[in-house]
């Protein structure tokens, strides 16, 4: 348990600085990108050559390592919730790096967080068996056909609702990584190889990475995030609870319960302050081809 949450939480602290860089990068490229496969490539060398956008996606990758030790090791509501404090080391960096204020609401928020990753810590019971499912495996793959295809017809529109809607399939692709981590084999390479849910891993992961990286560009970053962040946390946790036997400890329901409503909330408030302006002009369109 405390390897598990050192984990997640040492995956926030990451997360939450790969999130202020992603958004520099990210609106450094022309929002004329689209998900289209004709255009992708384009889309992915224009980012890949923003050092800001490197920046983020090394500190993702190392992030998402020790996402993977805290999704093997604890009840996915407790190690999703714990990325959720990724929003409080961001809150904190903006007060340091970037002259930003944190409001008597906005430091409340920022203890709400903290206290209620408590209540999820002290009632989070043991983590269900990482077991074959068939049907949520087969779920995961639909699920992310349809993702792919939403994704692709949002990008086309720069109205502020693509915004949101992008970041929500994004949220929705990582709930496919936190899932799929769970439901890999333990066993032999063969054996690990031969699982959908290997595959399925990256594959959320990096559709849920482009897609937030779209939604960066559209609109502000707290109207891409919140939604990222309500499904990333909420997804994960009712699968495992419902279909996967995460636990609760006895007597501890409502305090888990009020446990994920405090930091959701928290959460919510402080995502604002992954909000970033970019100092330099984006590139003209026509530098993608």
């Amino acid at each position: 348990m405390v390897l598990g949450l050192g984990a997640a939480l040492g995956a926030a602290v990451l997360f939450g600085i790969a999130a202020i860089l992603q958004a520099v990068g990210s609106r450094r490229v022309p929002t004329s990108s689209e998900l289209d496969p004709r255009r992708l490539a384009a889309f992915v060398g224009a980012l890949l050559r923003q050092p800001a956008f490197l920046g983020a996606l090394a500190l993702n990758l190392a992030g998402f390592g020790l996402h993977f030790v805290a999704l093997r090791l604890l009840p996915l509501y407790l190690a999703q919730a714990g990325i959720a404090a990724s929003l409080v080391v961001t809150a904190l960096l903006a007060t340091r790096l970037m002259s930003d204020q944190l409001s008597a609401i906005e430091w409340s928020a920022v203890i709400g967080v903290c206290v209620g990753l408590g209540l999820l810590a002290v009632s989070a019971g043991d983590a269900g068996d990482s077991a074959r499912h068939h049907g949520l495996t087969i779920g995961l793959i639909i699920g992310l056909v349809c993702i792919a295809v939403l994704g692709g017809l949002l990008s086309r529109s720069k109205h502020g609702i693509a915004t949101a809607l992008l970041g929500l399939l994004a949220g929705l692709g990582y709930a496919g990584v936190a899932i799929s981590a769970r439901l890999l084999q333990d066993g032999s390479v063969s054996d690990l190889l031969s699982g959908p849910t290997t595959y399925t891993l990256p594959v959320s992961g990096a559709l849920a990475f482009v897609l937030y990286s779209l939604a960066l560009q559209r609109g502000s970053v707290t109207l891409a995030t919140t939604p990222m962040i309500a499904l990333q946390t909420i997804t994960p946790a009712a699968v495992g609870v419902f279909l996967l036997g995460d636990k609760v400890r006895s007597g501890w329901t409502l305090g888990a319960v009020a446990g994920f409503v405090v930091t959701a909330i928290g959460a919510l408030i402080l995502v604002r302050f992954e909000s970033v302006k970019d100092p330099e002009p984006q590139v003209p369109a026509e530098n993608l081809h």
